[in-house]
């Protein structure tokens, strides 16, 4: 903190205590150069997530938003509210990771879609049908096929029995 009336760059705190207002932090300094007091104040500057959309704009970073997207492709599902809570939090992560404060939705749609894929292919296809935006029942279809070929062979349907 420089001195407001010397200009000196080192000081010591005499006093510390909450502001009246709650939100700050009023110290009284005392300059170690001319030995002048002075009162400087501290609060937390908030700079909010933003998520970047499609068409370019921006805006908060909701958690309980991309939670609702979840929970509705996760509808009827196996699938717990924590593993979808985990899904959000990488999420997060993510957004508060970024450089900018700021990631686009498609980054946050790449990450939902790939942990969706791994944990439900319904809930895959449910979140996919509405992030991807499908122009025709083709693209869908073609979407879906690239899907059931990613399946595990593990299960196999029963042959049935000749009478």
């Amino acid at each position: 903190m420089r001195c407001p009336f010397c200009g000196h760059i080192e000081d010591k705190v005499v006093d510390s205590r909450e502001a009246k207002d709650g939100a700050s932090v009023r110290r009284r300094r005392e300059c170690l150069e001319c030995s002048r007091r002075f009162t400087s104040y501290e609060r937390i500057d908030e700079i909010p997530y933003m998520v970047v959309k499609k068409d370019g704009k921006r805006e908060h970073f909701y958690r309980d938003k991309v939670l609702a997207g979840l929970l509705r492709a996760a509808e009827k599902r196996p699938i717990s509210t924590g593993q979808l809570e985990r899904i959000v939090d990488e999420v997060e992560k993510n957004v508060q990771d970024s450089l900018d404060r700021e990631l686009a939705t498609t980054e946050i749609g790449k990450i939902i879609m790939r942990r969706l894929k791994a944990l439900d292919k319904v809930a895959y296809v449910r979140f996919a049908s509405v992030y991807l935006e499908f122009a025709d029942v083709s693209e869908f279809m073609s979407e879906l096929k690239a899907l059931v070929g990613t399946r595990s062979p593990a299960v196999k349907k029963p042959k049935k029995s000749k009478k």
